[in-house]
């Protein structure tokens, strides 16, 4: 087996959520995205990896083991990495560093050395002075130096500046070149995504839209414009989503040949971005 994340049948329910019989894999050396609306069940899908929380249902595979059965042997080999800042704000980085260092069997202080130089880091700051990109780097640098094999970034590159981004990006495909390690990267910046993903999951109201390769995904949707003038109850039906406006409309549509069949050269198609494909996706609400 060469799935570093394996989740089968996954299901936890609240009194107002369900997360909803979800399935997804990811590979050793990829990069997989993780999309979705604000409620669409990223957070729990995370939370139950981790096991902060207990699943109701279903399956989570972590280096082919249990991730409840095998949590302490496991979470050895898991680097997090939050959009919020969770050290000691009055610490300096290299305090910091010394109470984490223990908990890890296999923490090398010579590589946590080689990223805080690689990363332009000072040893003798407080954490409360860093930058939030710099706590970003931080947080990196401390999941890379206990030989973590699989890291988990929820939000990662939220709030940065574009420099910031294209850095920390960087930084990640870096990672990525020994096919050991994979990085599980939650986010709303799509285009961050669009950059450096090999697979994205798509989540919507606790369900899987899609969990396929990238750039399949965006072989496969295209934008639809015309006039509104072609549009009747029946040919709604062949797009995910439509939007009108005073110029004609605008759709959503995985399935591009059948639409140049019906409408030939009467409509426009262009490509979609991920986050096309997410917003139309949600505004027609269909999980397919």
């Amino acid at each position: 087996m060469n799935d570093i994340l394996e989740v089968t049948n996954l299901s936890k329910s609240y009194k107002d959520f369900t997360l909803d019989n979800i399935s997804f894999s990811l590979k050793r050396g990829f990069i997989m995205g993780f999309i979705g609306p604000n409620g669409a069940g990223k957070s729990t899908t995370i939370k139950l990896i981790m096991n902060l929380i207990r699943r109701d249902s279903g399956n989570i595979k972590i280096f082919n083991q249990d991730n409840i059965s095998n949590e302490k042997a496991i979470k050895q080999k898991i680097g997090f990495v939050y959009d919020e800042n969770y050290f000691y704000e009055d610490l300096t980085t290299e305090e910091m560093k010394d109470i984490i260092s223990p908990f890890y069997k296999e923490w090398d202080n010579s590589t946590f050395n080689k990223y805080m130089n690689e990363f332009s880091l000072p040893k003798n700051k407080k954490i409360k002075d860093l930058s939030k990109g710099m706590k970003m780097k931080y947080s990196l640098a401390i999941s890379l130096s206990h030989n973590a094999e699989f890291i988990i970034m929820d939000e990662p590159t939220s709030g940065l500046d574009p420099i910031f981004r294209s850095e920390m990006l960087d930084i990640l495909c870096s990672i990525i070149q020994d096919e050991n390690k994979s990085i599980f990267f939650s986010t709303h910046i799509t285009t961050d995504l669009e950059k450096i993903a090999d697979y994205i999951t798509f989540l919507n109201n606790g369900r899987i839209v899609f969990s396929k390769d990238k750039d399949e995904i965006l072989k496969s949707y295209r934008i639809v414009k015309g006039d509104s003038s072609l549009l009747d109850k029946e040919t709604r039906k062949k797009f995910i989503s439509v939007k009108e406006n005073s110029f004609g409309f605008e759709a959503l549509t995985d399935n591009a040949g059948s639409i140049k069949k019906t409408f030939g050269d009467k409509i426009l198609l262009e490509k979609a971005s991920l986050e096309d494909i997410m917003v139309y996706s949600i505004r027609g609400n269909r999980n397919v």
